[in-house]
């Protein structure tokens, strides 16, 4: 099996950063505790401190599509339609070297 990493760039709306923030740290924890989780972690920007970043490592796509299915991910998708800017576009991918 290979590990599938998952990068996804996220920018609240304006006034909305901090309600995102907490949306963002309420998820990741259960997050963690699936088991086809190897990692999750959370980045905001320096330069551009309301542009936030996920990357997640995954045993396989189907721990990744099962975690898409969760009731944990389906209420962070349902509040961040509302205050994101844009819809979430995650990035699928393997490492190369």
């Amino acid at each position: 099996m290979e590990t599938v990493h998952v990068f996804v760039r996220l920018e609240p709306l304006a006034g909305k950063e901090a309600e995102f923030r907490e949306a963002l740290l309420r998820v990741a924890e259960p997050t963690r505790g699936e088991s086809g989780c190897l990692g999750i972690r959370i980045f905001e920007s320096l330069r551009e401190p309301w542009v936030f970043t996920i990357h997640s490592e995954w045993v396989d796509e189907a721990a990744f599509e099962l975690h898409a299915r969760l009731p944990h991910t389906v209420r962070f998708l349902e509040v961040s339609e509302k205050l994101l800017t844009h819809a979430i576009q995650a990035l699928r991918t393997r490492e190369i070297e």
